[in-house]
């Protein structure tokens, strides 16, 4: 995938929504046209992920946000329908690379030391550290399995960078149900990663 400058400003949210409806139409020049509108916002998700990562990492940040760009057109646009969707689905997207590459450097090394993701205390209100981006993956998958929204919600806000606000419009629920859905998924998560013995979330 060739390099792709990122547009000058802040997009507008308005012009990404209405590519994002041509592209789920199908529109091709609307996919072509929306990569330089988003492709900050995917290079800051990008950046944050990589700051977590454990020194070693063989992926740039470049390299990941293409990775997951062309994971997303195979998706054919059929989720995307706003630029807040569409950012967490790419967070997510970005997140299953991080751990597929985890999982085969964690196989090759024919167990050895498992790659840790140091996570930002602020946004996840645990215990300073780093802890095992595998452990992280499992521990959100267990979550969805008993709450899907609240899983959604830790991947919109803390990995796709998402506001309350804008979290709460792609999952077509209210801010003050978002707010609560983040406090009790933080909570479970930490209890989780504590008691796994990660050394912290």
């Amino acid at each position: 995938m060739a390099d792709v400058p990122p547009s000058s400003g802040a997009p507008d949210g308005d012009e990404v929504d209405r590519l994002l409806a041509r592209a789920a139409g199908g529109d091709e020049r609307a996919l072509a046209d929306l990569l330089p509108l988003v492709y900050a916002e995917l290079r800051r998700i990008a950046e944050r992920y990589m700051r977590r990562e454990r020194p070693g990492q063989t992926i740039q940040a470049t390299a990941l946000v293409h990775e997951a760009y062309l994971r997303l057109l195979k998706d054919r646009a059929r989720n995307w329908r706003t630029r807040a969707r569409f950012v967490g689905i790419a967070a997510n997207a970005m997140r299953q690379i991080l751990v597929e590459r985890a999982r085969a450097r964690h196989a090759d090394k024919r167990g050895g030391g498992r790659d840790r993701l140091t996570l930002d205390e602020a946004r996840l209100a645990a215990p300073a550290g780093a802890a095992d981006i595998e452990a992280i993956d499992e521990a959100l998958s267990r979550l969805a399995r008993l709450d899907a929204r609240q899983a959604r919600v830790v991947e919109l806000r803390f990995f796709g960078g998402l506001t309350v606000e804008e979290a709460a419009a792609v999952l077509e629920i209210s801010p003050a149900t978002l707010k609560r859905d983040w406090t009790l998924a933080r909570a479970w998560l930490r209890r989780e990663l504590e008691a796994g013995g990660a050394d912290g979330a």
